[in-house]
């Protein structure tokens, strides 16, 4: 009879941002096997070569996510997505739950809503819970505004090319330069780039165009928040930030050696 070989067991970091990249190289320093979820074959390239990393790319539903726990021989799950990223999260949770493995969500420290921060503050700052709010209200009316949200709510914001001046940066692929376009982005208002954005271009691409309102999500200091809000409160611009989505998570850290030794642990626990 052959013996069954029973896969090595793994941590699985649901990643694609820069945290994970950090979290991953601080996993595999202390010799934790992981597999790394990512959602575009470009983001294989965020993280180091391993014999103890695998990257899956790939979108996965709940079932997928189950199958996957079972295939993969997850003992414990890092939940390192963009903060945006509201279904992945979700099914990941609800899959643990049931299976019963531990599960911890890292979370990108973010500011606190109401204030600027330090320094001159020559701009306005609106929060809003949703595009929809956006879309709905009156906020758009006559300004010229930068979209900096990705390009999948793109689509929603059609119909205000007719009464305000509308620019999106986007990244640099097929995909989301077609859908800009196809949005109602002509080619002269949509410039493709992958962040981090310096601060110098920027700053020479809102001038350029002229805009009083930037649109962003709240993405902290890693999806440039800190360098729209500098420069808002430089230029006199609008900084419009649409919080992320509330989600329950059963735990939550913004500390990396939390986010490492909360792997180091569960993995420790069943290697007894």
């Amino acid at each position: 009879m052959h013996k069954r070989v029973k896969t090595q067991r793994r941590i699985w970091l649901i990643g694609g941002t820069g945290e994970s990249a950090k979290l991953a190289i601080g996993l595999l320093q202390i010799q934790l096997p992981l597999v790394i979820s990512v959602t575009t074959e470009s983001a294989r390239s965020l993280y180091p070569n391993s014999p103890l990393l695998q990257v899956w790319v790939g979108r996965f539903n709940l079932s997928e996510i189950e199958e996957f726990l079972t295939q993969q021989n997850i003992i414990a799950v890092l939940d390192a997505s963009h903060p945006y990223a509201v279904e992945i999260s979700q099914n990941a949770i609800a899959a643990c739950q049931k299976q019963q493995i531990p599960y911890l969500r890292f979370e990108r420290p973010r500011w606190e809503v109401g204030g600027w921060g330090d320094g001159e503050v020559g701009g306005k700052l609106i929060y809003l819970d949703s595009f929809e709010k956006l879309v709905t209200g009156d906020y758009l009316v006559g300004e010229r505004v930068l979209f900096t949200v990705g390009y999948k709510v793109l689509p929603l914001f059609r119909d205000w090319h007719k009464r305000s001046t509308l620019f999106a940066r986007v990244l640099p692929a097929t995909t989301s330069i077609d859908a800009a376009l196809a949005a109602g982005f002509t080619q002269d208002k949509l410039f493709a780039m992958r962040p981090p954005i310096p601060i110098n271009l920027e700053r020479e691409l809102w001038r350029h165009w002229q805009i009083s309102m930037v649109v962003t999500k709240a993405s902290g200091a890693p999806g440039g928040e800190d360098v729209k809000r500098q420069l808002a409160a430089e230029l006199g611009v609008t900084l419009l930030i649409i919080e992320p989505p509330i989600i329950l998570y059963p735990r939550v850290t913004s500390d990396l050696g939390e986010a490492i030794a909360f792997c180091q642990q569960h993995f420790g626990s069943q290697n007894v």
